[in-house]
């Protein structure tokens, strides 16, 4: 296996008796999409301040592309985009002038790549011409998208990327996170408050609490492992008393109507009812909302 494009190995920050995080320890692997999920001041803005050597760690490591983040800054820096949860903007500068300020700081972003991406955030010459004072939250945000993707490099580090957009540039943005992962084999790190919008970009996920990264799975493992719930619904009243398999657990029985959870394969269920006169069997769709809620209630990896 190849260099990760994201390691970090016992990554802990204290601010002073204040833990930011702690012995957390992480790969994330070439062309991935990798979506970092905690609540709010749960350490997800200090690890990533840390990987972009903003903070230094208290003891650990982080690296990008087998770069030191810290011993070897500038050349792990050099190989990320970044967007900020709070972008940083510039008041007097025009959206170009403010495009090419930040081209100049790092690698110089082919002209195409950038006319591409002003196309598919609908950001108009118009619009570039237009001072950032007067600027939406959703024009500086899709300003942001656009620098943090225009230069190509191999990681790309977003912070909540899809904050004030509209439906149709979320849209944009999750086909472009897409197209730019399996084409170009990008890596991307996100964090984000939107499940849904996880749910559907990211191949894998971990779930920081209090500074520590509590659970690592791939969306696969988690709809395996996520209850369902299944409502049942008879032609005429059964008894409550039949036997259900071990992977379902009742929630409510009603003579005509039962709602049941269940783990793992339907077939069992679906065995012990052959018997029974089912009209209508409902089976909820997967929820990433409650099966993250699960992992961090519970806590554990």
């Amino acid at each position: 296996m190849g260099v990760p494009a994201i390691r970090l190995e016992g990554l802990t920050k204290y601010h002073g008796a204040v833990v930011g995080i702690e012995d957390l320890s992480l790969d994330v692997e070439p062309g991935e999409v990798f979506g970092f999920l905690g609540a709010n001041g749960a350490g997800k803005t200090t690890t990533i301040r840390t990987v972009l050597d903003l903070l230094r760690p208290t003891r650990g490591s982080a690296a990008v592309m087998g770069f030191d983040c810290q011993r070897q800054s500038f050349e792990a820096r050099r190989r990320i985009g970044y967007l900020p949860g709070e972008m940083p903007v510039y008041p007097e500068l025009t959206g170009a002038e403010y495009l090419r300020f930040l081209a100049a700081l790092g690698p110089q972003p082919p002209a195409t790549r950038v006319e591409w991406l002003l196309r598919r955030f609908n950001v108009s010459d118009l619009d570039l011409r237009r001072r950032m004072r007067d600027y939406s939250q959703g024009m500086k945000r899709k300003l942001g998208v656009v620098q943090a993707l225009m230069t190509g490099v191999p990681v790309l580090i977003l912070d909540e990327p899809t904050s004030g957009l509209d439906p149709l540039m979320i849209e944009a943005f999750a086909e472009t996170i897409h197209e730019i992962s399996k084409t170009d084999g990008t890596t991307v790190f996100l964090s984000s408050h939107v499940l849904s919008e996880v749910d559907r970009m990211c191949s894998r996920i971990g779930i920081v609490r209090a500074g520590r990264l509590v659970a690592v799975r791939t969306l696969g493992e988690l709809r395996a492992s996520a209850p369902r719930r299944v409502t049942i619904v008879f032609s005429e009243p059964v008894s409550h008393s039949q036997p259900l398999p071990q992977n379902v657990v009742p929630v409510s029985c009603e003579p005509q109507r039962w709602v049941v959870d269940i783990t793992g394969p339907l077939g069992p269920l679906l065995a012990a009812l052959a018997s029974l006169p089912v009209h209508d069997i409902g089976v909820a769709p997967f929820a990433i909302e409650d099966t993250v809620l699960r992992l961090y209630e519970e806590g554990t990896c």
